[in-house]
């Protein structure tokens, strides 16, 4: 028996431990299997099996989404040639301003002709979009392929990560590689050429000053390089 101070020390029961560890109360096994098969398993099919339903549950979700552009036919008139973007340029909201950077680098990764409107630098494309849509409020981006309304950035999203959306943009025009508007700088927007971004004009008959009725709120117009 070895003493240290005032407490004592048994090498007895480490010594037997050592040669039967079974049997020694210092052995508690730890069962890893639990934690093994919580790491491996998907949730959703625990939840599947639970039910006792919903094989394919996740692919149901993907399919409904996929099909979501075909629940809305000719949403918007007159772009059956190309791909529409409603998105804002303001960062004043995070998330919002994500999600239009997000859905707009995916569809430059294509290459594709995508006619941009900026909602922040007219607000006419905002009417414009709660009239098509028919809603008195709405998030952004909003997406339109061929016409057809497809949705925001998450449909977007799951249809790009499904291959959907690839399929959904062959045959429309393709950009070089590198290009960009000489003219707007891919802004989609110039400043007035009637008024020069100030949005007034002078009325020599009235002697007054006037509203320019070219321009939007904000002094531009259209780029009539890129933008239709």
């Amino acid at each position: 028996m070895a003493t240290f101070g005032d407490k004592s020390l048994n090498r007895s029961l480490s010594m037997a431990a050592a040669d039967n560890p079974k049997k020694s109360y210092l052995y508690q096994p730890f069962d890893r299997s639990n934690s093994v098969k919580k790491f491996y398993n998907n949730p959703l099919d625990e939840e599947d099996e639970g039910n006792n339903k919903g094989k394919g549950k996740g692919k149901g979700k993907v399919k409904q989404l996929c099909t979501l552009f075909e629940t809305r036919k000719n949403g918007l008139p007159g772009t059956e040639d190309r791909i529409v973007v409603y998105f804002t340029s303001l960062r004043g909201v995070r998330r919002t301003y994500e999600d239009c950077y997000f859905v707009r680098m995916i569809f430059r990764g294509f290459r594709v002709y995508v006619d941009e409107r900026d909602v922040s630098m007219d607000s006419s494309y905002r009417r414009e979009l709660l009239r098509v849509l028919n809603k008195p409020a709405v998030s952004l981006p909003q997406v339109f392929i061929k016409g057809d309304y497809v949705g925001g950035a998450d449909v977007v999203r799951q249809l790009h990560e499904t291959g959907q959306l690839l399929n959904m943009v062959r045959g429309l025009p393709i950009k070089t590689a590198g290009y960009v508007c000489q003219a707007c700088g891919d802004v989609r927007f110039i400043p007035c050429f009637n008024c020069s971004g100030s949005k007034k004009v002078f009325d020599e008959d009235q002697d007054m000053l006037k509203r320019c009725w070219e321009c939007n709120e904000n002094g531009l117009i259209r780029c009539p390089s890129c933008s239709s």
